[in-house]
């Protein structure tokens, strides 16, 4: 929202409704609660026609009417909430009904207005109310999304953790990891797989192909060259999510841990199919075909 500008889609088909509404904005700018803002008013006469601005045009508030020839009831809010679920939204009653009231409120509504009762100060007191209401839920989500993705680090850290607690990975791989033993290439394997997850995002928004798959293998072959463990791998994702998650919108941060869980997955599968190729590579080296007999057991 502008400093200055609350910009409202009134969706409603009634002339005399809409008129009420517009005279009760317009005189806004004389109201205490208003604290300076003014309340530019685009109108829709039906559903579809509203879904259409909005798919073109911002805007802080919608004003719903709940009687309207291409939706009656709840089913306009329904929508409306699918597809914008961060705009708030107050529905027109014009009775009152105290079940439709709470039926909206449990269907995301953030405020509603009694048409015959209203005046300039209810309007800009529930504008408002619908507002703060809107951006605590964000706020709640916003936290809620924090706490998931610190659990996420520390499970993370807590799998990729073998030095207080000894366990085959460590006795296989040995107790350095590869940051402590090949700092460097450490370095390196981390950009690789930060601008991996760079182009998965990209490939997930812009719908292209960047085959991150293949990509993914050869890190993981560059990784088995050097004995790099899971452990390794964890570390570099890990690194690498929190580095991406400093200083960007919660959605991005989402969308990182989102593409970088199906990548750390991904990248294990190939090192685990790395070594296990290794391995048998290994066994037909020292397992021959023809065992040669002592002398004097032919």
């Amino acid at each position: 929202m502008a400093d200055d500008l609350c910009r409202i889609l009134l969706i409603e088909d009634r002339l005399d409704n809409v008129q009420l509404l517009q005279r009760l904005l317009s005189e806004a700018q004389y109201c205490s609660l208003a604290q300076g803002l003014t309340f530019p008013v685009t109108c829709a006469n039906n559903l579809a026609q509203g879904l259409d601005i909005l798919a073109e045009t911002a805007f802080d508030v919608i004003l719903l009417d709940l009687s309207l020839p291409d939706s009656q009831g709840v089913n306009a809010l329904i929508k409306l909430r699918e597809k914008w679920p961060n705009i708030p939204i107050i529905v027109e009653t014009h009775q009152e009904n105290e079940t439709l009231i709470v039926e909206c409120f449990q269907l995301g509504a953030d405020g509603y207005l009694q048409l015959q009762t209203l005046d300039t100060n209810l309007l800009v007191y529930e504008i408002r109310l619908g507002i703060e209401r809107q951006q605590y839920r964000t706020k709640l989500a916003q936290q809620q999304q924090r706490l998931q993705q610190a659990k996420e680090f520390a499970d993370l850290e807590s799998l990729g953790n073998v030095k207080n607690s000894p366990s085959i990975t460590a006795r296989m791989f040995g107790e350095d990891s590869l940051r402590e033993s090949l700092p460097e290439l450490f370095q390196e394997f981390c950009k690789t797989y930060g601008d991996l997850l760079e182009l998965a995002l990209e490939q997930r928004a812009f719908k292209v192909e960047y085959n991150l798959s293949e990509q993914l293998r050869m890190l993981a072959d560059k990784l088995g060259f050097v004995k790099a463990s899971p452990r390794d791998a964890i570390e570099i994702h890990t690194k690498i999510l929190k580095e991406k998650n400093q200083d960007v919108p919660l959605a991005k941060a989402q969308a990182y841990i989102s593409e970088g869980r199906l990548m750390i997955l991904e990248l294990m599968g190939y090192l685990a199919s790395f070594y296990r190729k290794y391995y048998i590579g290994l066994s037909n080296i020292h397992l021959s075909p023809h065992r040669t007999l002592p002398k004097g057991y032919e």
